[in-house]
């Protein structure tokens, strides 16, 4: 990690680049991560999982309690952008899925699930994201404990890389978490990557008290990434971004430590730490760890 990378300017090359698996190669080389050799440890699907998949396409498997699709809409097309995401050769997901404390949903299953085993509803009638009638939401990606789901509108399943959503309360409500599926898989990058491959600091809510509130000394001394928030968990997490350095800010104070920063070298995560006013020692700092 000899070049300097200033995720200040992340916002910048984000905008210069769609679908955005060429950022998304290039933020996994940047943070070291390299796939482990032989195939990934979690596949799309089994041989017999994809043959029961299209027999059900053509109406040749069973439609009753015993369907393994029973959630899925096989009159919905799978977004280009979702295969393309599993079938990438540096996909940190498909080779070390422990960095990610996520499960994958494929193929896709809608919401409201006719099956019953999906958690969440689909859109409330007044939702600002319905289109026509058609309230569902096509799940691709589970929280463990499926405290959290992401989907895509049933509606824009025929795009090529169509917005995700989130689900962000109790009571079935659904919120916005990224412009498109690419960027959906590099916000996830971004969040999980650099807190394993990188050098890293934690603060609770005591370190943040006094002086100037956090939120503005962020504004002052680094840049959001462009990113929008992510919203896991009750949380509202932006990001931030410096030479070699990238700060996580919850602001809905729904996390154990509402400030988190990565940096690619111990050098810029303190220079970071220090231009934030915070309080560190070098026992709280967090080494880099070899993916497994």
């Amino acid at each position: 990690m000899t070049e300097l990378i200033d995720y200040g300017r992340f916002a910048d090359r984000l905008l210069a680049v769609r679908p955005r698996w060429d950022l998304y190669r290039e933020f996994h080389e940047e943070w070291g991560y390299e796939a482990p050799e032989g195939g990934p440890s979690w596949e799309r699907w089994t041989e017999d999982e994809h043959k029961a998949y299209l027999q059900r396409l053509k109406g040749e498997s069973a439609t009753g309690e015993d369907d393994p699709f029973k959630g899925v809409d096989p009159a919905l097309p799978i977004p280009e952008a979702l295969d393309e995401w599993w079938d990438l050769p540096f996909n940190s997901f498909t080779h070390t899925p422990r960095l990610y404390w996520t499960n994958p949903v494929y193929p896709p299953t809608v919401r409201p699930d006719p099956s019953g085993y999906g958690v969440s509803e689909g859109l409330p009638e007044d939702s600002p994201f319905a289109k026509g009638d058609d309230l569902r939401v096509c799940v691709f990606k589970a929280e463990n404990q499926y405290c959290n789901e992401w989907g895509y509108l049933a509606a824009e399943a025929g795009q090529e890389d169509p917005r995700v959503l989130v689900t962000v309360d109790d009571e079935g409500g659904w919120a916005l978490q990224a412009r498109s599926i690419s960027e959906f898989f590099l916000l996830l990058a971004v969040q999980r990557l650099p807190t394993s491959l990188g050098w890293v600091l934690e603060f609770e809510y005591d370190d943040l008290e006094g002086g100037t509130p956090i939120g503005e000394r962020l504004d002052r001394t680094h840049r959001e990434m462009g990113l929008l928030p992510w919203r896991e968990l009750g949380a509202d997490t932006c990001a931030y971004g410096g030479p070699d350095v990238i700060v996580l800010h919850d602001r809905a104070g729904a996390v154990d430590y509402p400030l988190v920063i990565t940096g690619r070298t111990r050098a810029a995560l303190v220079q970071a730490a220090d231009l934030l006013e915070l309080e560190w020692s070098d026992d709280l700092i967090g080494s880099p760890s070899t993916p497994s």
